[in-house]
């Protein structure tokens, strides 16, 4: 349980509830009524405040439209069988909100201020968590540059903000997903391992041509060679092989994914063998060519695992198993959403319940 503290609570006047259809929720596109909003000036937080989900009154000089101080992260929160509110493992996102913080010259939330400021908003909307099957609540925590000031250095004032939105599945098919040989996402050195917002917005454009040719998502390679495989763009990736694991291994290029690390963890708790390792685009064909690729999927908060259908380099096409036959994917996604919904024992004291 999250000790919840007294945090200055404005609420709505009417709650917008009875005008969502809960059965048929688009991803990111209907909001809760509430969000948590604090300040940081003179060199420290205040101590925030929960207000009715609105627009926010900003000045055009507002650092962050010119110079990209922003981060956020990506939660969800499921409803429990007693009708608690259950979060998976927030510490491990909080903790990488910091990093991302600290890599673009920004203040640290402390941890615990961050989950008591979460449990709080999650609390007093958690008629918004869905409870049908495949549903969660989004939580999006984000902070910003706000001072209002032209000129090339750090803020000194940040807006830390956290909203939630109920949603359902971020796929809803097997993704085709095409080796990307020319752009790249990060290199050693700067803010790829960050979920900094200039770090997306980068890669719009070649995923706007990657669909122009029939594809739903780009993996990423190294910015040297783009020999070495990195990360899908919403998502880490996994690859089974001959019932053999592999993920590529961390580096300053790479987001260290929460999906990505309790995937590892449960594959390691069930006997699975998983390596860790530099993954070239060139052993991925080959595996496949001798019959050895049983498996490849994305893995992160949105999607979960999400089978990847089709892979590319543009001038070869793996084809992957049909569903039926991934069993091992299929079993660590079933456990991890059964975790996430209180369903199973959670012997790894992973859940926080609200």
């Amino acid at each position: 349980m999250v000790h919840l503290s007294q945090t200055k609570v404005n609420r709505v006047e009417k709650s917008r509830l009875e005008e969502v259809d809960f059965d048929n929720l688009p991803f990111g596109k209907v909001f809760s009524d509430h969000m948590m909003v604090m300040t940081y000036a003179d060199g420290q937080w205040d101590q925030g405040e929960i207000i009715p989900f609105d627009h926010l009154r900003i000045s055009p000089a507002t650092l962050v439209f010119h110079y990209g101080q922003a981060i956020f992260e990506g939660m969800k929160a499921e409803k429990g069988q007693d009708n608690s509110v259950l979060m998976f493992r927030p510490e491990l996102n909080i903790r990488r909100f910091n990093k991302s913080a600290v890599r673009m010259a920004m203040p640290e939330v402390p941890e615990n201020i961050f989950l008591e400021k979460l449990a709080e908003l999650l609390d007093l909307d958690r008629n918004w968590v869905p409870t049908q099957d495949g549903y969660s609540l989004y939580i999006r925590p984000f902070m910003f540059a706000s001072d209002e000031f032209i000129g090339v250095q750090a803020s000194k004032s940040y807006k830390f903000i956290i909203f939630t939105c109920p949603v359902g599945a971020y796929y809803t098919k097997p993704v085709n997903v095409l080796i990307e040989d020319h752009y790249t996402r990060a290199a050693p050195g700067g803010s790829g391992f960050a979920k900094a917002a200039g770090n997306y917005a980068a890669t719009l454009y070649p995923a706007q041509l990657a669909r122009e040719r029939g594809f739903d998502q780009i993996l990423w390679t190294d910015a040297f060679e783009h020999k070495y495989i990195q990360e899908i763009g919403t998502m880490n990736v996994f690859f089974i092989v001959d019932g053999k694991i592999l993920t590529p291994e961390l580096s300053d290029t790479i987001l260290n994914g929460t999906t990505r690390a309790t995937i590892i963890e449960l594959f390691e708790n069930d006997g699975y063998t998983v390596e860790e390792r530099r993954i070239t685009k060139d052993e991925i064909f080959e595996f496949h060519e001798k019959g050895l690729l049983e498996d490849s999927f994305g893995a992160g908060t949105a999607a979960v695992i999400i089978p990847i259908n089709k892979l590319s380099d543009g001038e070869k096409t793996i084809q992957l198993p049909n569903l039926e036959s991934r069993v091992h994917s299929a079993k660590i996604k079933k456990k991890m959403i059964d975790l996430k919904r209180g369903l199973i024992e959670d012997t790894n004291n992973w859940v926080v319940k609200i």
